[in-house]
């Protein structure tokens, strides 16, 4: 009766950890399903980026008077899309602007920028 009790202790305890080893496969599996989800959605559209751009250049308009940005600038730089800012940047805003500085500023706010990474008019050093 003992060796009875004992191996459907056993028996019970692999169950669980089959049980539970499924239910993390199943898990990764819905968190990866969902993170390819994020990582393919669209593009924002037009409309969109306008007001990212207008939200952005509101948050971050003491940056253009040589000041620090605060921490809602840094916050829209680290959750703008590229797609939404690099079309604007020409040739003339690059003349106006000191691109190392702006480098610098954006990798202060916590956003990395890769090296030699094109984005309208510039590529990055």
């Amino acid at each position: 009766m003992l060796w009875q009790r004992t191996y459907r202790r056993k028996k019970m305890g692999s169950m669980n950890r089959r049980s539970r080893a499924m239910m993390a496969m199943l898990v990764l599996t819905l968190l990866a399903k969902w993170g390819l989800k994020i990582a393919t959605a669209a593009a924002p559209s037009a409309a969109q980026c306008k007001e990212e751009r207008r939200i952005g250049l509101n948050a971050c308009k003491q940056v253009l008077h040589f000041k620090l940005p605060t921490p809602e600038c840094c916050e829209r730089v680290r959750v703008s899309h590229v797609e939404c800012v690099c079309p604007v940047i020409t040739s003339k805003l690059l003349a106006l602007i000191d691109l190392n500085r702006a480098i610098r500023l954006i990798e202060g706010c916590g956003r990395r920028v890769p090296r030699h990474f094109k984005c309208g008019g510039i590529t990055t050093p």
